[in-house]
């Protein structure tokens, strides 16, 4: 009977009892100790490489895969329990450099804070306006808080990679109307041109304008009919939407590609449904909770946010409440016709978009 056995590991003779047979090996009680350990969770042995936690916490890919999650900043080990998130960011963070990114005046583009709705819903307008040239600088940021926050939390600021030295401002979801009548635009963006910034006159800059998928229905069948036509609507009338943008066609193509006319609202969805998603298109679909409209250029020119805010609402209008044989029969001029908000009118007529009536116009900023 064979009394002496080699260990597998280090290749020294011992005596069959002193060895323990793991994962189909025989191992010596040093090289056990050496190249093995024991999940602190579950109490399963494994292989040293194989451990999913840390020098302190030794866990197997099971537990881990489980119950923990690293910070996304500094690496640290944290049981799920223990993790922090901003808002319905997966990102998790330890509570150390959660605190210091939300105490933060500029955030990483990451953040996502839980939002604050304000106005009568369904139908929320989220702003992303990126502005330029003035510096990456938390002073200037935090002036920009004061003015926006004044009365309550309005906006966050974020950093920008595609940006110079430059920040976006972020706006917490708002009806249209709190847009227009309690969001300080004039005070913010008057602000940002004393702090040195500029928005159209960077060539960076985009203003993206999120709108809620529940504005377009209650069930996701009827969001995605409206959606349709949404899609639809914005092929349909590329090159006047390309005028009101202030985007060149490169410039599009970078940010905010076209998915490609098709000639009806159901053969545009079926046409992006199958095609690879990206959220650097004209209308981004990636988000769970919003449609983002990405093709317009960023301005510090009030009429202009607030006409193309208008022109966002006016296109879901129709979308929402036109059926696809009538957006389909609907041209450019018959739906300018049904703009009544000064605003917007002012802003087409300076882009030559309205019913051949230019006007004089002020420099975007």
């Amino acid at each position: 009977m064979k009394t002496k056995e080699v260990c597998s590991h280090c290749g020294h003779e011992f005596p069959r009892t002193e060895l323990t047979e793991f994962d189909g090996e025989f191992l010596c009680p040093a090289c056990l100790e050496t190249e093995t350990s024991v999940c602190e969770d579950c109490g399963r042995r494994i292989w040293n490489d194989n451990n999913e936690g840390s020098g302190d916490l030794i866990l197997c890919g099971s537990c881990y895969e489980r119950n923990y999650v690293h910070c996304s900043r500094c690496g640290r080990l944290l049981h799920e329990n223990n993790a922090f998130y901003f808002g319905d960011d997966d990102e998790p963070y330890c509570e150390s450099c959660h605190d210091m990114l939300d105490s933060r005046i500029i955030h990483e583009y990451s953040y996502r804070p839980a939002p604050n709705f304000y106005g009568n819903g369904p139908r929320f307008f989220g702003v992303e306006l990126e502005i330029d040239e003035g510096g990456e600088y938390e002073s200037k940021a935090k002036k920009l808080l004061n003015v926006a926050n004044r009365d309550t939390e309005n906006i966050y600021i974020k950093h920008d990679g595609s940006l110079d030295e430059g920040l976006e401002l972020v706006t917490h979801p708002m009806s249209l109307e709190y847009q227009l009548t309690k969001m300080p635009w004039v005070e913010v963006m008057a602000e940002a041109v004393r702090q040195g910034y500029r928005s159209h006159q960077a060539n960076t800059c985009g203003l993206h304008v999120h709108v809620s998928r529940e504005a377009f229905g209650a069930f996701a069948v009827e969001q995605d009919s409206a959606i349709a036509r949404v899609l639809f609507f914005v092929e349909r009338h590329w090159n006047e939407l390309l005028k009101f943008s202030r985007r060149t066609q490169r410039q599009l193509e970078r940010w905010a590609a076209r998915y490609g006319y098709k000639d009806h609202p159901t053969e545009m969805m079926e046409h992006v449904k199958k095609g690879r998603c990206n959220r650097y298109t004209c209308v981004n679909l990636t988000n769970e909770d919003t449609i983002e409209f990405r093709i317009f250029r960023g301005t510090l020119k009030y009429n202009t946010l607030i006409a193309t805010l208008q022109m966002v609402n006016r296109i879901c209008d129709v979308a929402i409440c036109m059926s696809d044989d009538e957006l389909r029969a609907m041209s450019w001029s018959e739906f300018v016709s049904g703009v009544t908000e000064p605003e917007l009118i002012q802003y087409l007529k300076e882009r030559r978009l309205y019913l051949n009536e230019p006007v004089a116009v002020s420099e975007e900023v």
